[in-house]
């Protein structure tokens, strides 16, 4: 990606005008006027009373937003006649926000943060999703472990419903700590924070000239700091609240999450060998917790779309899956719901088929991961009725027996990766 195509002359003086800082928060944004007001008033709440001494930057990539969003951004500074009125706050917090051309992207978003960085040499970064439930204790708890234990990336953990965020707890968890032996509870998060030392690091990647288009770029950084050797540490943050929960638009999650994940495997083949054991990341303030209150899901109309696709998608299925594979699917969607069963061994092989058939590219790899998205609301329709009545800690030991199925059937993989079927 070219840099003079992100960083624009406006954009260059707004940042030199800036200097040097000790922190930066990348907020970005597309249409996200209706909640971006609210993020931007925590963020600097918790810079000023955590970090009142430190210089500070928000720097806001716009993919082209038609509504506010860019003007609330820019009267987020805390100028001069702010800080004579008020001796606690910040010597310097600058809000700038930047246009980059062809529409919402993260990897594009991701870069403008990165290169600023470049210019600006900040000792901590933080990426904050424009609406996101944060307050301003969330600041401290992903900043000061990279500011004063030299950690150089952190990542979140959230008390939330045992119903949230299944795409991650039952695909991408399971699938990046099989494969890279690291327990990150979010590899994919919507909040973290990284190091200059990661930011310099990340900037210099070939990511950033091989597609503009990619998403799901906050993947790609956590894996890159899970595959190079960089210090990783966990951080509770509280309770995410239910703008995470299943996605309206599965086929685009799917796009963000298992994309990334597959291409990553093209720069970091899977192992050949089964691993029993996942080294443990530092976790700080607190374990995952659970919640358990009632919420109705329609499960039967997931299970409608999943032998719906299994049916549909079958000439497509028969290019990605074995045999074997698709005839257990087919099965399983000819039972009925009330004995409708996903095993954990079969998603687990499903799963690891896809991969290995993206890799081969046995089809355009986006109709890959849109002929997934019908096969994982049939394990989301498993995970909601074995955990209907479940405990939190019956909730966490469950998923635990899901990623030990992954792990132990790393070896299949790699076989399918080699050239097996």
């Amino acid at each position: 990606m070219a840099e003079e195509s992100i960083l624009t002359d406006d954009f260059l003086r707004e940042l030199m005008n800036v200097g040097e800082v000790d922190i930066l928060v990348g907020v970005p944004t597309y249409n996200d006027a209706a909640t971006v007001g609210r993020v931007l008033q925590v963020i600097r709440s918790g810079l000023l009373k955590y970090f009142p001494r430190q210089r500070a930057v928000i720097i806001n990539p716009d993919g082209g937003s038609r509504d506010a969003t860019q003007e609330l951004v820019r009267a987020a500074s805390i100028n001069d006649m702010q800080q004579a009125r008020n001796p606690e706050a910040l010597r310097t917090l600058h809000s700038i926000s930047t246009h980059y051309a062809g529409g919402p992207g993260s990897a594009k978003a991701l870069y403008t943060i990165l290169a600023a960085g470049e210019l600006l040499h900040p000792g901590v970064c933080a990426l904050i999703s424009p609406d996101s439930n944060i307050d301003p204790d969330w600041i401290p708890r992903l900043l000061q472990p990279v500011c004063r234990e030299n950690f150089d990336l952190i990542t979140p953990i959230y008390r939330r419903h045992k119903f949230d965020g299944l795409l991650v707890r039952s695909l991408v968890y399971p699938v990046t700590r099989a494969l890279y032996s690291k327990c990150v509870r979010e590899p994919y998060p919507s909040e973290l924070a990284f190091s200059g030392r990661l930011g310099s690091h990340l900037f210099g990647q070939e990511i950033w000239s091989e597609d503009l288009g990619l998403s799901g770029v906050e993947l790609l950084l956590s894996l890159a700091a899970i595959t190079e050797g960089f210090r990783l540490a966990q951080s509770f943050l509280g309770t995410k609240t239910s703008a995470d929960q299943a996605p309206t638009d599965l086929v685009r999650a799917m796009r963000d999450t298992v994309s990334p994940l597959f291409w990553s495997l093209e720069h970091n083949p899977p192992p050949q060998r089964a691993q029993s054991d996942c080294e443990a990341v530092p976790t700080i303030g607190g374990e995952p917790e659970v919640t358990l209150e009632p919420r109705r899901i329609n499960r039967k109309r997931l299970f409608q779309m999943f032998t719906h696709g299994v049916v549909e998608l079958e000439p497509v299925l028969k290019s990605i899956l074995s045999a074997a594979t698709l005839a257990d699917l087919q099965r399983a969607a000819g039972a009925g719901e009330a004995e409708f069963c996903y095993s954990d061994e079969l998603w687990a092989k499903t799963v690891y088929e896809f991969a290995a058939s993206y890799h081969k590219a046995v089809i355009n790899q986006d109709h890959i991961i849109q002929a997934l998205a019908p096969l994982y609301r049939g394990k989301a329709h498993t995970f909601l009725s074995e955990n209907r009545d479940a405990t939190g800690d019956e909730v966490e030991r469950n998923i635990e027996n899901l990623c030990l199925t992954f792990e132990r059937l790393k070896p299949y993989l790699a076989t399918l990766w080699n050239g097996g079927k």
